[in-house]
């Protein structure tokens, strides 16, 4: 519990660089450049952070809960992902989801980054704050976007390999029409394919392929 407590310290540290930033045609937002390293020195706490296929304690950790929901708002417009990187394990069962697994992003100075580019002809801006219990977000643009998009995903499953469990699934992006809801086109994002830190509730045994006779 300490820990999310200290998650909700380096957030209140990195919201106010967030919050505001503009991204004009043609520019390119990057979350490291951006967020910088996070140290001691400058206020971050240790937090939870995934890496080397175990949760563990870090300076910065749990500032990925940011990069998550940046991540979130790009989908939900025109922008272009350049850069994403997805944690390599998933380490504790779903509590309380409300978007897809597969959608969240790892951020590590300063070699694991999320970054992306605005190939439109319009001006956007972040704006992010933080409540009691929520980190909240919104994606504004200078001018009305033409399109509206709804995130799902596909294909979900866990899976029995030997003595190990992964998790799989498809997220798509459902492009519709602002003004009329008229649905224009489906994009598949990512396919996600996962280790899996414990015991699911349902799972599917592997098929062992047949020995070649």
């Amino acid at each position: 519990m300490q820990l999310q407590k200290n998650k909700v310290v380096n957030l209140t540290i990195i919201a106010p660089l967030v919050d505001g930033v503009r991204i004009h045609p043609g520019e390119v937002f990057s979350f490291c450049r951006l967020v910088g390293k996070p140290t001691r020195k400058r206020g971050f706490l240790p937090g939870m952070e995934l890496s080397m296929g175990k949760a563990q304690s870090g300076i910065g950790g749990g500032i990925c809960q940011m990069a998550n929901l940046l991540n979130w708002l790009v989908l939900h417009s025109s922008l272009t992902v350049t850069e994403r990187s997805a944690h390599s394990f998933d380490p504790f069962p779903d509590q309380n989801r409300s978007m897809p697994f597969g959608t969240g992003c790892a951020v590590f100075y300063n070699y694991v980054d999320f970054a992306f580019r605005n190939d439109t002809a319009e001006t956007f801006q972040l704006k992010i704050w933080l409540t009691d219990t929520d980190l909240w977000g919104e994606l504004r643009s200078a001018e009305e976007i033409a399109e509206t998009y709804k995130i799902y995903e596909e294909r979900h499953r866990f899976l029995k390999r030997g003595e190990e469990f992964f998790r799989s699934n498809e997220i798509w992006r459902r492009v519709m029409e602002r003004k009329t809801g008229r649905h224009l086109r489906d994009e598949k994002i990512k396919e996600n394919f996962v280790r899996v830190m414990y015991t699911p509730e349902t799972w599917e045994e592997e098929e062992k392929a047949p020995l070649n006779s």
